[in-house]
């Protein structure tokens, strides 16, 4: 009897993403934490303050009244009324409950939302740097990424003209992350109005990572969705995860159009299928209670981040633009590439983390080839021994 062998084991699809850098540099630093290194983190995407009180409260509560049973798929209506409630107050949007669907992280709200959305040799345009699960999340779903170059000379700002260039009869579907990860940087209102109009127009849809909304320092948090006449082609991607130091609880949500939440619906319903449930009553109590904690998380992220760029500055050869928002700094290791046998970011990334014990994540995940990415909600203290480290390994390379 003949067996046949399959040629192949596992799916194209798989073979069209790689494993998230970010997660890749956490698991190495996690390595060197279990062999006793003192590190330095500069490498998580989360804030350094605990979960509030009375967020923490309202899961316990929910536990102990057992409500830890299965939900409807998009969230029981109590979670997605405090989602479209919360929006409307602060942006002016106009959603309904079955405009919105409750999901397990920001990024599972993106994953379902370019699933859905786009198909194969659908053109979807990116701004560079991106957050560096956009590119692999689109070439999964089998899209093609249109990569929008962004000058770092203007502080890597995204522009109306800028993307009128690069839609073509094949866009599908336009990101905007803004305020932006890795380099902060901000989408005026002038153009983020310019870009709906572009989108809404030519049919093309505007997804719009709201992750870090709330902490735009360039003035007031501004959303697309608070353009109610252009719904039928904007989705919001939102996430409690920084604005309310609630990472690890994987709360996030979509608003948009019924016809797209309902697919959205019916793809977490052979996925995920509801949001912990437990999970939901901690976001509706961080939703619909006092704003205050988001405020002062916002005040000591600019002084947090005012710090680290007057502790860079004292780094010879040692650039960064001045974000705008979220809560990382980009800066341009340029000079030192060359030196002492590293040629790339992910060479300095890795020497940085196994020699001066300093955790950062290289350029390279992001789209660009001379940065490092400097995550800085820690401690000043922690700032001030980074960045001594880091000095001290940069002058010494020849």
């Amino acid at each position: 009897m003949t067996v046949t062998t399959p040629t192949k084991v596992f799916a194209d699809r798989i073979g069209r993403i790689e494993v998230s850098a970010t997660m890749a540099v956490a698991a190495e630093a996690a390595k060197l934490r279990a062999q006793g290194v003192n590190l330095v983190d500069f490498g998580a995407g989360e804030p350094h303050f605990p979960t509030p009180r009375h967020i923490k409260d309202a899961a316990i509560a929910a536990i102990d009244a057992n409500f830890t049973r299965y939900t409807v798929v998009p969230g029981i209506p109590d979670v997605r009324k405090a989602i479209v409630e919360r929006h409307a107050t602060d942006f002016g949007s106009d959603y309904g409950l079955n405009e919105a669907i409750f999901t397990t992280g920001g990024k599972l709200a993106l994953f379902n939302t370019i699933q859905v959305l786009v198909d194969h040799g659908d053109e979807v345009i990116l701004p560079v740097p991106y957050w560096v699960s956009f590119k692999d999340i689109i070439q999964y779903a089998g899209g093609k990424v249109v990569f929008l170059e962004t000058s770092e000379a203007e502080s890597f700002r995204i522009t109306a003209d800028a993307i009128e260039k690069a839609i073509t009869p094949r866009t599908k579907a336009i990101i905007l992350n803004s305020p932006s990860n890795p380099a902060g940087s901000v989408v005026s209102a002038e153009d983020l109005e310019r870009i709906v109009h572009l989108a809404h127009e030519r049919g093309i849809y505007l997804l719009l990572d709201e992750c870090y909304v709330y902490l735009n320092y360039a003035g007031k948090p501004v959303s697309g969705g608070s353009y109610t006449w252009a719904k039928e082609h904007i989705v919001v991607l939102g996430s409690l995860s920084k604005t309310y130091a609630m990472t690890g609880w994987r709360a996030g949500f979509a608003l948009a159009s019924k016809s797209v939440v309902a697919n959205l619906s019916k793809l977490q319903s052979q996925s995920t299928s509801n949001a912990t449930s437990f999970v939901q009553k901690a976001a509706i109590a961080a939703l619909t209670s006092s704003q205050e904690c988001v405020s002062e998380f916002r005040a000591e992220f600019i002084d947090l981040r005012d710090y680290m760029l007057a502790r860079l500055a004292e780094i010879p050869n040692i650039t960064c633009t001045k974000p705008e928002g979220a809560f990382y700094v980009y800066p341009n290791i340029s000079a030192y590439l060359g030196k002492g046998g590293i040629k790339t970011a992910t060479e300095m990334a890795t020497r940085l983390l196994h020699e001066a014990h300093v955790v950062a994540v290289p350029g390279e995940a992001f789209g660009t080839r001379e940065h490092i990415r400097i995550s800085y909600p820690v401690t000043k203290q922690n700032i001030d021994e980074g960045t001594r480290r880091m000095k001290e390994f940069l002058t010494k390379l020849v």
